[in-house]
């Protein structure tokens, strides 16, 4: 199987998951040190791709220590059953307010059928369940031990999602953002918001990045999508992104497609990505991961009291 495997140096390698068939959209990352560890694994769809670049680097099936994901959406934990499975040796790190999820996966895979209906399928395949025994979780503060000294200190930062960790790498200082600090597209160096509903929160959110700025990485690792070192930048530019969103969805009252063609009208000039003359190809991409609409209801669900302000 074809894959596309980045060495980012630190021992860190880069696994294009091609989720939905799509390049550059979905990022696993492969820390080969003494104790290998996956972060991300992607979805269920995209675990072959994933096993295929961990054979690639040479990580065997008794070889890998952990998977860890930053939240239990299905487009970055979708795939942890499956890679649990072929990787038996490997112990599954996970939020507590995730972990039952991952053991019990049909509230969650339910939720996301009836979210994204016929398209479930293609984006993100078949959750299957991961042993209990095998999965371990973490609070506000955890460490996952990498081998040779080398940890991931994991640091609880919700508001795209409750259940949602940070990781930094004490060898590199690089930071694992997950959702938090929104989507990346690298071809234009955009920064867009990812605020799905059920449980975007704008004050934990801003608290996730000040928290995020505070712990000084190097180089921030998105999962979407790809390595940033313009890190004070970056979290500011989300920051940023988050509050002009809020601030015209709530301009825009409680109609839903008012609220999105008002959203459009202010920000796409923001981004070199939905600016006239860019490619189209690549704004579809891109939606088709983290859309408006998805985000303007999200915003909305949380300025309705679902959750945040």
């Amino acid at each position: 199987m074809e894959t596309t495997i980045t060495p980012l140096g630190g021992d860190v390698h880069e696994i294009d998951t091609r989720m939905a068939g799509h390049t550059g959209i979905t990022a696993g990352y492969l820390i080969r040190s003494d104790r290998p560890c996956l972060v991300e694994p992607g979805t269920a769809g995209s675990a072959p791709v994933v096993a295929a670049a961990l054979d690639a680097l040479g990580i065997g099936p008794d070889d890998l220590a952990t998977v860890v994901v930053t939240h239990i959406h299905l487009d970055h934990a979708g795939g942890v059953g499956a890679i649990a499975a072929r990787y038996p040796s490997a112990e599954v790190v996970v939020h507590e307010k995730g972990a039952r999820h991952l053991a019990d996966p049909t509230r969650l895979v339910r939720s996301a059928r009836r979210v994204f209906g016929d398209a479930f399928d293609t984006l993100f395949g078949d959750m299957t369940p991961t042993d209990a025994a095998r999965i371990r979780s973490v609070d506000d503060v955890g460490a996952i031990d990498l081998g040779g000294g080398r940890r991931l200190e994991t640091h609880h930062s919700p508001g795209h999602a409750r259940h949602h960790i940070g990781l930094v790498d004490s060898a590199t200082g690089d930071l694992y953002v997950g959702d938090a600090a929104g989507v990346y597209v690298p071809e234009t160096a955009d920064v867009r918001p990812a605020t799905p509903p059920p449980d975007f929160d704008l004050d934990a959110a801003l608290a996730s990045l000040r928290m995020f700025a505070g712990l000084g990485p190097q180089r921030l690792l998105f999962a979407h999508y790809g390595p940033v070192t313009a890190v004070a930048d970056t979290l500011d530019r989300s920051a940023e992104e988050l509050r002009i969103w809020v601030d015209t969805v709530r301009e825009a009252g409680d109609d839903v497609d008012h609220a999105v063609a008002l959203v459009r009208e202010r920000t796409d000039p923001r981004y070199g990505i939905t600016r006239p003359g860019a490619d189209p190809e690549l704004a579809a991409k891109f939606e088709t991961l983290s859309s408006t609409r998805a985000n303007v209801t999200g915003i909305m669900h949380a300025l309705s009291g679902g959750t945040g302000r």
